[in-house]
């Protein structure tokens, strides 16, 4: 991602600010690491190194076991991702379903790979496992919003919603 983009990610947040506010929020404790990152995440769109720096402080947790806390769940990133985040299910039952047409449809109507972000940070293409809903496989989720039975027809109409 180019750094005008992530600029335009960023405009002007206080990281630092934004994790002493979670840590407040959850307390300074080890139990709360998870929902402290959430905070952040939620906050600036991803964690950043600020963050992870601040947290570690705070909560005296090495920064490689933040940083392997960080990676390990999917919703959390390190990475500045784009203003909508795309996720499509890639377990078996959404690959049977149509998972792989619609993945292909998507890649080429975005021009991404997966963990991409689109060069205008609009967009940032993940591939998840199992979301839980296969009886409407294939699944995709964009932000908050859950499709299912999506076909790679349907999909400009669905992401004309995001414009």
């Amino acid at each position: 991602m180019s750094i005008e983009v992530q600029a335009r990610l960023n405009m002007d947040v206080d990281a630092r600010a934004v994790t002493r506010a979670a840590i407040e929020r959850h307390g300074a404790s080890v139990e709360e690491l998870v929902s402290v990152l959430m905070d952040v995440n939620n906050e600036l769109g991803y964690i950043p190194a600020e963050a992870l720096d601040e947290i570690s402080q705070q909560l005296r947790i090495p920064k490689a076991h933040l940083f392997s806390v960080a990676t390990f769940y999917g919703m959390l990133s390190t990475e500045p991702r784009g203003r909508h985040l795309i996720q499509i299910c890639d377990s078996a039952p959404c690959h049977v379903a149509g998972g792989r047409e619609l993945w292909e449809a998507l890649q080429n109507e975005l021009g991404l790979e997966p963990g991409e972000t689109s060069a205008d940070g609009r967009w940032t293409l993940v591939m998840t496992s199992c979301i839980g809903l296969c009886n409407i496989a294939p699944v995709l989720v964009i932000d908050e919003d859950i499709y299912g039975n999506v076909t790679p027809e349907r999909l400009p109409e669905i992401l004309a919603r995001y414009e």
